[in-house]
C-alpha cells in the first residue's frame, strides 16, 4: 500500500472528472492533481456509451442548471473540437410532431428556447421538407441549427492526454474502497487529499454516502440501446426527434447521426437491475441486484412518477418490430430491414429522490468544505460538461 498526499482527489474518469481535472488545472496550475478510475482507461460507462450529441439548451425549464449551462457548453465544446482537430458533425436538429395534441409540447419547447436564448425556429411542413425531406410532422416542427454530434470517446481521451502532459496523475484500475478521515483507499494507495471531487458517475451516490451525502438520493440504472442502419446509402442528413414527455427526462426514440455517419434509431431507457448490468448478467452484484429490484418494485407497486406505463413501454422496445415502429412516425420512408445491429448498451445514472418517489430532473451537487459530490450528471452532462464543472469549483472550492 503506497502512501500519496495530493490538493485535489478526483474519483471518477468519465466527462465530469475529466472535465474538473481540466478546470482545475487551468484556474490553480500549481495545484497537485490525482484521479482515480476503476477501469482500464478513461470514458468506460456513461462518458463512452452515449449518443454523442451536443444538444442546444431547449429542453429544459429556465430555472435549471441543465438550462444555464447546455447552451454554453455546447459553444464550449464546438471550439474545443474545432482547435484541437477533433471530429464534429454538423447534424443540427428538427423535432417533429405525429398528431395534432403534439403541438403543445413544439410550443413548449419553442418557448423555452426563446427563454434560454437559444438559437431554434418554428417551422412548417413546407420548411421542413427543405431542411430534411424525409422527416414527417404534424403542421409544426422545431429546427435546431446548433445540435452537433461528436465522438465522447475521442474527447476524453484528448483531455485524459492533456492532463498527463500537465503532470496531473491518473490511476487506472483503481477503486475507491473506503474512506478513512481524509484518507481514501483504493487497491493500491492510502491517497491525503485536501479536497475529494467525486464524480463517480453510477456509484456516485454510494461514495457520497461514504461522506455522510446522498441521504435522500440513490440512483436507479436505466438501460439505453440504439439499433444501427446499415444500409450504405444515406436516408436522412439530419437528427430527428419526437416531441418528449417533458415530465420524465428521456427524450423518446429518435434517428441520430454520428460523426462517422451512421444511423441510429434509439435510444431505450429500460429499468436496469444492477448499476453495470450491460449484458446477460455479467459484473452482476447479488446486493446491489437485490437492493436496485426492490426499489424498482416499490416504484412499480406504487406507480411513482407512473413509472408502471414507463417500465412496461420501455421493455416492449426490446421487440425490434415494435422499436421501429416508434421510429417510423418520424420519417416518410426508410428501408428499416436495414436497422439491424444493435449498438453497445450504456446505462443511465439516474438519481431518484426517495422523499418524492420522483425521478430527479437537474444536476445534483453536495458537498462541504472537504469533499465535492455530483449526484445526478445525466444528459444533457456531456454537453454542459465545461461550464458546469467551472460553477462546482466556483461555487464549491474557494482556497485549497
Amino acid at each position: 500500500m503506497t502512501n500519496l498526499s495530493t490538493d485535489f482527489l478526483i474519483i471518477g474518469a468519465g466527462i465530469i472528472g475529466l472535465t474538473i481535472a481540466k478546470e482545475l488545472k487551468e484556474k490553480y496550475p500549481d495545484a497537485s492533481i490525482v484521479l482515480i478510475e476503476k477501469e482500464k482507461d478513461v470514458a468506460q460507462h456513461s462518458s463512452g456509451r452515449n449518443s454523442g450529441v451536443l444538444h442546444a439548451g431547449f429542453y429544459y425549464s429556465k430555472d435549471s442548471l441543465k438550462a444555464k449551462f447546455t447552451k454554453e457548453g455546447n459553444e464550449a465544446w464546438r471550439n474545443y473540437c474545432y482547435q484541437n482537430d477533433l471530429r464534429i458533425f454538423e447534424s443540427k436538429k428538427v423535432v417533429v410532431a405525429t398528431c395534432e395534441e403534439e403541438l403543445e409540447g413544439i410550443y413548449e419547447l419553442e418557448k423555452r428556447g426563446r427563454i434560454n436564448q437559444v438559437p431554434l425556429k418554428l417551422i412548417d411542413e413546407k420548411e421542413l421538407k427543405e431542411i430534411e425531406p424525409n422527416a414527417k410532422t404534424y403542421q409544426k416542427a422545431l429546427y435546431s441549427p446548433l445540435t452537433a454530434t461528436v465522438d465522447p470517446v475521442e474527447i476524453c481521451q484528448h483531455i485524459k492526454n492533456q492532463l498527463l502532459k500537465q503532470q496531473v496523475k491518473i490511476y487506472f484500475e483503481e477503486p475507491f474502497i473506503k474512506k478513512e478521515k481524509q484518507i481514501i483507499r483504493t487497491k493500491s494507495y492510502k491517497i491525503q487529499a485536501k479536497k475529494i471531487i467525486n464524480c463517480a458517475g453510477l456509484y456516485a451516490d454510494q461514495v457520497a454516502k461514504a461522506f455522510g451525502f446522498s441521504k435522500d438520493y440513490v440512483i436507479i440504472p436505466f438501460k439505453g440501446i440504439y439499433l444501427k442502419y446499415t444500409g450504405r446509402d444515406q436516408p436522412i442528413r439530419t437528427n430527428i426527434y419526437p416531441v418528449p414527455n417533458l415530465r420524465n427526462p428521456f427524450l423518446g426514440v429518435h434517428f441520430t447521426i454520428t460523426v462517422n455517419h451512421e444511423i441510429k434509431i434509439g435510444p431505450t431507457a429500460i429499468p436496469a437491475f444492477w448499476r453495470e448490468n450491460y449484458q446477460g448478467i455479467k459484473n452482476i452484484k447479488p446486493q446491489e441486484f437485490f437492493s436496485i429490484v426492490q426499489k424498482e418494485m416499490q416504484l412499480f407497486f406504487t406507480n411513482a412518477f407512473d413509472f408502471r406505463r414507463l417500465a412496461f413501454e420501455e421493455i416492449r422496445k426490446y421487440n425490434r418490430k415494435h422499436f421501429i415502429q416508434l421510429a417510423a412516425k418520424l420519417v416518410h420512408q426508410i428501408d428499416f430491414s436495414k436497422f439491424n445491429e444493435w449498438s453497445k448498451p450504456g446505462i443511465r445514472a439516474q438519481l431518484l429522490n426517495l422523499k418524492t418517489n420522483e425521478l430527479v430532473q437537474d444536476f445534483i451537487i453536495e458537498g462541504d468544505d472537504t469533499s465535492i459530490h455530483i449526484l445526478n450528471a445525466v444528459s444533457p452532462a456531456f454537453t454542459a460538461a465545461i461550464p458546469f464543472t467551472k460553477y462546482v469549483i466556483e461555487k464549491y472550492i474557494k482556497s485549497y
